[in-house]
């Protein structure tokens, strides 16, 4: 399986396009005449979070498991153009046929939350937390993580679950034992756990950074969901005072959050769901509805044009921007498509057999449930 962290310096691996050989203009000419010369040879697919110029050649849009679905799909295109970051792009190279190739643009393009935790560290926390209590530990892991990780919670029977179906995973999960791992996204694992009706202090954090995660075993005997310590960096930059300002200046607004948002932005928000969930709810809303959303930039800026009759902003005045999202730029999407012309294609997303017959069951678990 290859480590974005591995050989970035490579030739192989980092596209080539010197910042003087072509302009913006051009950049985006070329490649809409390769993806037209290429045609149904090369699926792109968007992320919600990617920005216009990149989301403008995406073939399919929406998020990490709509996209891998989506994948799975495709029947026709020898490659699958991800437009995403790389665990994204590991699912989709797990959901298609041996002989597609999954590309990512830039294997720099990876994810803050899904590096706060690695299979090192989940089986030391394992090991120790198993070691605590003799009541069954159920591993449930949110879809951003690596496959490695997706691997181990198929080898201890459990799931992955996705922010939209975060809940039918975690009844599943507290059916079949008496405690959850739920990682590394503590705040999703919180706030779903809290509107299940488990109560703050049955919920403690492990931090692998800490001597024995910072728990003691009577604390983990006690508890009853043990959280990663992880965090969406984007989602983090939304707090409990952006709501009280807009709660303030304009209280008709509607907040609308994703669950990545912290306990209390969560709590203070009218709203609260998947990407998809938030697309949907404004896609419905009735012309001259406010809305404020605490998600990334680019897809609320998106939203706002796309909906003119609807008055869209920020739950924050900053820009809240998922920066390795960002890597992906039309300018490393061009070499990306040059590479498959020349029949040299670069950035190629393989999971091994090991790791993907283990991930696959936490998929398939997942999809069971759902």
């Amino acid at each position: 399986m290859i480590d974005i962290y591995d050989d970035l310096d490579s030739k192989d691996h980092l596209p080539e396009i010197p910042e003087s050989e072509l302009s913006d203009d051009k950049v985006l000419e070329e490649l809409t005449a390769i993806k037209k010369r290429l045609g149904s040879k090369v699926v792109v697919l968007g992320h919600h979070y990617q920005q216009d110029d990149v989301i403008a050649f995406a073939d399919i849009t929406g998020d990490s498991l709509e996209l891998a679905r989506k994948a799975s799909e495709i029947k026709e295109a020898e490659y699958i153009m991800f437009c995403g970051v790389h665990f994204m792009a590991e699912t989709a190279d797990m959901l298609t046929r041996e002989d597609q190739k999954v590309i990512l643009p830039d294997l720099r393009a990876g994810c803050s939350m899904a590096d706060m935790a690695n299979r090192r560290e989940i089986d030391v926390a394992w090991k120790y937390m198993t070691e605590c209590t003799s009541d069954k530990i159920v591993p449930i892991t949110y879809i951003n993580c690596t496959a490695a990780l997706k691997s181990f919670v198929g080898e201890n029977n459990g799931s992955i679950c996705t922010s939209s179906n975060a809940e039918k995973v975690i009844t599943w999960g507290l059916a079949q034992g008496e405690k959850l791992l739920f990682f590394p996204d503590q705040h999703l694992g919180r706030n779903t756990c809290s509107k299940l009706g488990i109560k703050l202090d049955e919920m403690v954090v492990y931090n692998p950074h800490q001597r024995f995660g910072g728990l003691t075993p009577e604390q983990i005997q006690k508890a009853k969901v043990i959280l990663w310590y992880g965090f969406c960096s984007v989602h983090q930059g939304f707090n409990a005072s952006h709501i009280t300002e807009w709660r303030k200046n304009d209280p008709e607004r509607i907040l609308i959050v994703h669950p990545e948002c912290s306990y209390e932005v969560v709590q203070g928000s009218d709203l609260a769901g998947s990407t998809s969930y938030i697309i949907n709810q404004i896609k419905a809303a009735s012309p001259g509805t406010k809305f404020a959303v605490g998600t990334e930039i680019n897809l609320v800026n998106r939203l706002a044009r796309q909906y003119p009759h609807l008055d869209i902003t920020s739950l924050s005045p900053y820009q809240c921007l998922c920066t390795t999202m960002y890597r992906v730029r039309p300018r490393w999407l061009l070499e990306s498509f040059r590479s498959i012309e020349r029949n040299q294609p670069i950035n190629v997303i393989k999971v091994d057999d090991v790791t993907k017959k283990f991930a696959l069951k936490a998929l398939d678990q997942m999809l069971t449930i759902s």
